[in-house]
C-alpha cells in the first residue's frame, strides 16, 4: 500500500476517533484481554471527509490490486457499506455475506446475485486475527465464486492474523495498519513514543500484560 494512503486514512481514522488509543485506561475485550486500542469503523460512515478518504482509496486499491474483479461482496455487517459504496465509484456489482444463514425465507448466507465463477473482492472492516473473513472468504468459495482477495480498510497486523491468512492463502492488502497508525499519532502528539512502544507490545503478545509496565 501506498505509505501516503496508508497515513491519510491514519489521521483520518485518529481524527474522527474511529481509532481510539487508551493505554492509561485500557479496553476490556470479551476474552477479558485489556487493550490499550479500540477501533470502530462504523464512524467512518458518519463523517464525510473520512468516508471520502476512505471508500476512494478502497476503490482505487480493488482496481490496481484486483483489476479482474467483477463483484464486491462486503462482510457482515461493517463492511456492508463500504462495499456498497465501493461498488458504487467502481460501477460493479455487489452483495453481501451474513454471519451465518438466515432461518427463514431462503436461508441465503450470501446476499445479492453471485454466479459460480464470479471474481470477487471481500471488502472487510478491520483485520485483527483475520478468523470471520477467512469464514467469508470460505462461504463465497462453497459457492463457487473466485475469490481474488480481500481489502480491509485497517489491520492490527496481529501475528494470528497474518499466520491465519497465510495458511489460507488469502492476500489481504490494508488501506492503513498500526504502525502507520502510531506513526502518526506521536507526529500529532495523540500520544508519545512510550505509549506507542507498548501498544506495539501489546499488538506482539495481546494475551501478555506485559505492555503496562512501558508506560
Amino acid at each position: 500500500m501506498n505509505k501516503d494512503t496508508e497515513k491519510a486514512v491514519a489521521k483520518s481514522l485518529l481524527k474522527i476517533k474511529a481509532v481510539f488509543l487508551s493505554p492509561e485506561k485500557p479496553f476490556t475485550w470479551a476474552s477479558g484481554i485489556k487493550s490499550p486500542i479500540y477501533c470502530d469503523n462504523r464512524l467512518i460512515l458518519s463523517d464525510p471527509e473520512a468516508r471520502k478518504v476512505v471508500e476512494n482509496a478502497i476503490a482505487a486499491t480493488v482496481a490496481k490490486e484486483y483489476p479482474e474483479a467483477e463483484a464486491l461482496m462486503g462482510t457482515s455487517t461493517a463492511g456492508i457499506a463500504h462495499a456498497a459504496i465501493a461498488a458504487w465509484i467502481l460501477d460493479k456489482p455487489m452483495g453481501y455475506v451474513r454471519g451465518s444463514a438466515k432461518d427463514h425465507g431462503r436461508n441465503n448466507r450470501i446476499e445479492g446475485k453471485l454466479e459460480p465463477g464470479t471474481k470477487v473482492v471481500v471488502i472487510e472492516d478491520l483485520i485483527s486475527t483475520a478468523g470471520s473473513c477467512i469464514d467469508v472468504v470460505d462461504a463465497l468459495c462453497e459457492a463457487g465464486a473466485e475469490v481474488l482477495g480481500v481489502v480491509s480498510i485497517f489491520t492490527y497486523g496481529m501475528k494470528k492474523g497474518l499466520d491465519r491468512l497465510g495458511a489460507a492463502n488469502v492476500k489481504n492488502i490494508s488501506l492503513s495498519n498500526l504502525d502507520t497508525l502510531l506513526e502518526v499519532a506521536v507526529e500529532e502528539n495523540y500520544i508519545d513514543t512510550n505509549a506507542a512502544e507498548a501498544i506495539k507490545t501489546f499488538r506482539n503478545n495481546p494475551s501478555d500484560e506485559s505492555w503496562i509496565s512501558l508506560l
